[in-house]
């Protein structure tokens, strides 16, 4: 599994470091860590727990070891993989240099003019662009909406092999789709988003194109996320980063992976 390959990678330095606060917000997870350094995931909403409390342990999760919140990773539960997530990017992409600039982004890097392209999770900031200059436009979504034209997310099985470029939600590391989403997909792959781990262990499973964040201020995201804010409440704590698959073949086709 590509999450117990992210834990895994990342044991060094979360072995070093305790969790100093974190939140839960209807939209973002982020956690803050003991040498300033700050995560973001997706949250992933579920059903009402039978019990009051989603979290078995919320309220002791403040001073506990980095290793054992990021952990929570290769679970089941989304909300603790939303956490181990954000805990793991927090050390991962604190390491990314973010240089003076923000990075480009995918509708800046990515082969989209004259390709057919598919969608997983819709994100219209990228669908009208994606639509003026495509070939063809698939939109595959959990959330069906009215006037966007998505379709519902299994119809992602018998899309995503035949598409030349694939957008699917990074969100995809939350809920447990993105092995069998990688497997469906023969071009090229980017993770886009602030839940996108900025790993050298994505590039191994055909990622070839990171499109993440790195956290400038922890405690300015701690108030957006628990106010549930989103992305557009990120823009003056984050700056975006990118970095492409070095060992990238020539000839692929692309697949972006979004949050």
């Amino acid at each position: 599994m590509i999450a117990t390959e992210l834990l895994d990678s990342a044991q060094p330095a979360l072995s070093r470091r305790r969790v100093v606060d974190l939140r839960i917000g209807l939209t973002y997870t982020a956690v803050l860590l003991d040498d300033g350094s700050c995560g973001v995931a997706g949250t992933v909403r579920r059903e009402a727990p039978s019990c009051c409390s989603v979290l078995c342990r919320a309220g002791d999760l403040k001073g506990v070891a980095a290793q054992e919140l990021a952990s929570g990773v290769t679970g089941q539960d989304p909300v603790a993989t939303a956490l181990g997530i954000a805990t793991i990017n927090a050390t991962t992409n604190a390491t990314i240099d973010t240089g003076a600039d923000t990075g480009p982004g995918p509708l800046d890097v990515l082969p989209i003019d004259g390709a057919r392209v598919g969608m997983v999770g819709y994100f219209e900031p990228f669908a009208r662009e994606l639509r003026a200059r495509s070939t063809e436009l698939h939109i595959c979504e959990k959330r069906l909406s009215r006037g966007t034209g998505t379709l519902p997310d299994w119809v992602a099985d018998q899309l995503l092999p035949r598409c030349d470029l694939v957008i699917i939600t990074s969100l995809a590391l939350v809920n447990g789709t993105l092995d069998h989403l990688l497997a469906l997909c023969q071009g090229e792959v980017a993770l886009v988003g602030p839940t996108t781990p900025m790993s050298q262990v994505l590039f191994e499973h055909g990622v070839d194109h990171l499109f993440g964040s790195v956290v400038l201020d922890g405690p300015a995201i701690l108030d957006v996320v628990s106010q549930a804010g989103g992305t557009h409440r990120f823009k003056k704590a984050t700056r975006k980063v990118y970095l492409a698959n070095p060992h990238k073949p020539p000839g692929k086709g692309s697949t972006v992976l979004s949050c």
